[in-house]
């Protein structure tokens, strides 16, 4: 269904077409445009003002600054641009959606209803819903409720108008009706999402139904609650009607909206594109926490990290997600190279939310990346000790913690980690590839070693690691020729790979194939980053092999020879 809703919505182009050259303005179009093209939308937003300052008819210009200052959630100032292209032109998607957030946020619903009318709008889920919260803002309910029934005609669009069509039920308190809805829906429905389940136990509780959702929360969720869903199951279990807050009045319902569209996007169209949506959900609604959040972590996915830092910071230390949004704010601070300032932040929440499991094991995970594999372990230990009960999800901090034991080479309890994690998560390739690799490189346990990579290429056969690992075994194990062929293959999937390339080296070296081993290992060597210290590539031993061969090298350092296996 996502797709098919993702091509209606994808159905306008937004395409700039290039501009006339004119005395002045190439040099800010063509800079606007740059900027454009690498999403930086605050510079391009700003080279398109001046652009359309020198050339203020430009329907282009015009078009393409709504759009810069809608992907910066800057309604207030598209509005005026988007009114003038209006005015001069044809009609523009871009344009149309700022100016239909514009009317919604001054709650002129009548005035989106004659947009409608006149065929000006953005795409048919959108229109025929926002159109439905349009008529129930003018007190209409009957011809609301037909709206919604109309859209979901459409069947690609029918889950999303009969959801919308409860939360408008619910907002007008006909809680009955509404969940008679998602009951019909079953699981299959937009009511399995996270805000549907939460607007499904607010309208239980309000028909004093406590115990029914205090069991949805518990089906849908389990035992392991984050704040929000705590504080509800919290308030049912001491007796507390809950309110029905999903949805307030049309204008959330109008949010609501761009925020179904913008969730089922996520994965299906470009996040600079999805992110238009996200912002005219916090336009309308700016307590609206998983719009922000869905914003802020698609401007990460378009490198845009400072912007992804402000945008989590919309989310006070009040609200019962602030955690999401200062572990997502950590996270950007992180990809943005601000390690200490994102493992500040961290540190914070373990004294703010320290009985969260989740804030450890991404404390844990900053640490191992910078190396602090100490701190790492003792992060990961605090993680598991908030867990009440063991679950299969719990894996990958075992995992996690395994490999920093690894790196402070204690074999022991890498080794009994790691096969918790297998015991929790059996078959898992990464765990098992790990686990392999790590016998591989002590020389130990080889055939189980084998046994467990191959079962990982099973799963990933187009992982360049996970096969090159198999080749690797191989060769450890003195099987040269069988070794060849996987790790040539590992090398098509990583070909600028430094670690792959020497290991091909090595192999090739070893069936004799010596001027296509040296040719490898000088490839290794290009491709080695000069800033990378963790030992697991050694360019002066690569130096040493093209110098002397292998079998010299392997001498000197008092290993065994190559020894083909029997």
């Amino acid at each position: 269904m996502r797709k098919t809703i993702s091509g209606l919505i994808l159905a306008a182009a937004m395409g700039l077409a290039p501009v006339a050259q004119a005395d002045g303005l190439a040099g800010a179009y063509l800079a606007a445009r740059s900027a454009g093209g690498s999403a930086d939308f605050e510079v391009a937003a700003q080279y398109y003002t001046r652009a359309l300052a020198r050339d203020p008819s430009s329907l282009q210009l015009m078009e393409a600054a709504a759009h810069a200052q809608l992907a910066l959630g800057e309604i207030g100032r598209a509005a005026p641009i988007a009114r003038r292209l209006e005015s001069a032109g044809p009609s523009s998607q871009i344009g149309n959606m700022v100016l239909i957030s514009d009317a919604a946020k001054q709650e002129r619903y009548s005035a989106l209803s004659t947009r409608f009318e006149e065929g000006k709008g953005v795409g048919p889920l959108v229109d025929g819903l926002v159109w439905a919260w349009a008529l129930l803002g003018q007190g209409d309910v009957s011809g609301a409720m037909a709206q919604f029934d109309t859209v979901a005609e459409e069947a690609s669009l029918g889950g999303f108008a009969r959801y919308h069509k409860a939360l408008a039920l619910g907002s007008v308190g006909d809680y009955e009706a509404a969940l008679a809805i998602f009951e019909a829906a079953g699981d299959n429905g937009l009511n399995r999402t996270r805000r549907g389940v939460i607007a499904e136990i607010e309208m239980l509780s309000q028909l004093e139904r406590g115990d029914d959702a205090l069991a949805l929360i518990t089906a849908q969720f389990g035992p392991e609650l984050d704040p929000e869903l705590r504080a509800l199951r919290d308030a049912l279990q001491a007796g507390e009607v809950l309110r029905f807050d999903t949805i307030r009045n049309p204008k959330d319902g109008i949010a609501e909206v761009f925020y179904s569209v913008a969730a089922a996007l996520r994965n299906e169209a470009g996040a600079d594109y999805t992110l238009l949506y996200s912002r005219v959900t916090e336009h309308l609604r700016p307590s609206h926490t998983e719009g922000v959040l869905l914003s802020a972590g698609l401007l990460e996915d378009l490198e845009l990290y400072d912007l992804a830092e402000e945008t989590y910071g919309k989310i006070g230390k009040d609200n019962p997600s602030y955690h999401a949004a200062e572990l997502g704010r950590a996270d950007a601070l992180r990809l943005g190279g601000k390690l200490e300032v994102a493992a500040e932040v961290l540190e914070a929440l373990t004294k703010s939310h320290g009985d969260l499991p989740v804030v450890y094991v991404t404390l844990g995970d900053l640490r191992r990346q910078t190396k602090e594999y100490e701190a790492a372990v003792e992060a990961y230990d605090a993680a598991l000790g908030l867990y009440g009960e063991e679950r299969p999800n719990q894996w990958f901090v075992y995992y996690a913690r395994a490999i920093s034991y690894e790196r402070l080479d204690i074999w022991d309890r890498a080794e009994a980690d790691f096969r918790k994690a297998l015991d929790l998560n059996p078959e898992h390739p990464q765990v098992l590839n790990y686990l392999g690799y790590s016998l591989v490189e002590k020389q130990i346990k080889l055939d189980e070693a084998l046994s467990m990579i191959e079962r990982a290429v099973a799963t990933r056969p187009n992982s360049g690691y996970i096969v090159d690992s198999l080749g690797w075994v191989l060769f450890r194990l003195g099987r040269y020729e069988e070794a060849v062929p996987h790790m040539e293959r590992a090398a098509e999937l990583m070909p600028v790979d430094a670690i792959v390339n020497d290991h091909l080296g090595d192999v090739l070296w070893s069936v004799g194939r010596f001027r296509e081993a040296e040719f490898q290992w000088k490839r290794a060597l290009s491709f080695v980053d000069p800033e990378d210290t963790s030992g697991d590539i050694d360019p002066d031993r690569i130096r040493q092999k093209l110098d002397v061969g292998l079998d010299a090298v392997l001498e000197a350092e008092g290993a065994d020879p190559l020894r083909p296996a029997d």
